[in-house]
């Protein structure tokens, strides 16, 4: 029998949130869908897979005392957006992140995340495709 992989809560985001890359100052996207190991965004540029990015997001008032959390994220799968197509669709998995950072990632998703309109799948398979 094989062995059942384990759903994980995923939820859109619906806060207005930008990631930023620390080395580049770059814009990589927009947060759109939030999960416990990691997010997707929309993103302006194609990102290749398996690339590990040094990465930052702006934290609200309400959610920490902090202006920013700062963790390394691995790059899973692009694509194209399915509603604009000069725009893509970009996977994370969350590498590293520190303790009090995952606290507040974790105050996100709670505070931030909607599960209204999310399809019938687990994070594993959405995020790490």
């Amino acid at each position: 029998m094989p062995e059942e992989k384990r759903k994980l809560a995923r939820r859109n985001f619906s806060y207005y949130m930008r990631v930023m890359n620390e080395v580049s100052g770059q814009l990589v996207g927009h947060l759109v869908d939030i999960g416990p190991g990691g997010f997707k965004v929309d993103s302006n540029m194609a990102i290749p897979p398996d690339v590990d990015f040094r990465l930052w997001i702006e934290l609200p008032g309400d959610v920490s005392a902090k202006n920013i959390m700062l963790f390394t994220a691995r790059s899973k799968w692009c694509a194209p957006s399915s509603i604009d197509p000069t725009s893509f669709n970009v996977g994370f998995q969350i590498v590293k992140m520190s303790p009090g950072d995952f606290d507040c990632f974790t105050r996100l998703f709670e505070k931030y995340g909607s599960t209204e309109n999310i399809p019938e799948k687990s994070s594993d398979d959405y995020l790490w495709k």
